[in-house]
């Protein structure tokens, strides 16, 4: 009796992973995921919006979060042209606020913005926006001569500006990222890098507007993941082709 248990025992241990391999092999898919960030609350019941799910797979719920999306803007880029947010359709891309005159954290930011752009230098479909925190200084001269001191290609990296009620709402409202002018309250600031707060923060954004992450641009490990997540992105793209 023992060794017909042990036979069996055998024979199912071998059977369960053939059995595993052949479902696998059969109904199995490379699934990437990159999660969608910020999703939008209801201002009335303070939950977070839902709407149906038009096409639901097995093993996805019939209602899906409904989340943020960056809205529309007209700039100015580098060039003194008009720059607008439709030219980022169909666009994945990285955006960063940050000014000319700061000696902080943007030169960092903008070196590490450097490193993305040569990953994907060969590849049109990811961009690079740097919107001017201090817009009344960052004229497009300003902009263009910031963008030849980290090598900035000018089919890759755009540096935008405009005006103050058009950068800082869009900033914190559009791209979740606080700015603030700290001579509005604090008379005693002198130097640009105490009157202009800003974050640090790199935006991953997809090609429908989502914000796909937040990356410390200061350093390289984040960066690094940012450079990843990209790649993610890049091929959930390719497989729902």
């Amino acid at each position: 009796m023992q060794k017909f248990i042990k036979a069996g025992i055998l024979i199912t241990a071998l059977a369960v992973p053939a059995f595993v391999f052949l479902f696998l092999k059969g109904f199995g898919e490379n699934h990437y995921q990159l999660p969608k960030m910020v999703p939008v609350i209801d201002s009335t019941t303070g939950e977070v919006k839902m709407r149906k799910n038009p096409n639901p797979r097995w093993n996805e719920p019939a209602l899906d979060t409904v989340f943020h999306t960056i809205p529309a803007w007209s700039l100015i880029d580098e060039n003194g042209k008009a720059f607008s947010s439709t030219q980022m359709q169909g666009k994945i891309y990285v955006a960063d606020f940050f000014f000319t005159r700061c000696t902080s954290i943007c030169p960092k930011m903008s070196t590490q913005l450097t490193r993305v752009q040569d990953v994907f230098a060969n590849n049109p479909e990811v961009q690079l926006l740097s919107f001017s925190v201090d817009p009344t200084h960052d004229s497009p001269e300003k902009l263009q001569a910031y963008a030849q001191n980290y090598d900035a290609k000018p089919d890759k990296w755009h540096f935008l500006t405009g005006t103050r009620q058009q950068i800082y709402p869009l900033a914190v409202k559009g791209y979740y990222i606080p700015v603030a002018d700290a001579s509005e309250y604090d008379k005693a600031v002198k130097t640009p890098d105490e009157t202009f707060i800003h974050s640090e923060k790199l935006i991953l954004v997809d090609k429908q507007g989502y914000i796909r992450g937040f990356y410390d641009g200061t350093d390289k490990k984040d960066v690094d993941r940012l450079i990843l997540e990209i790649k993610v992105l890049q091929k959930i793209y390719e497989t729902e082709k």
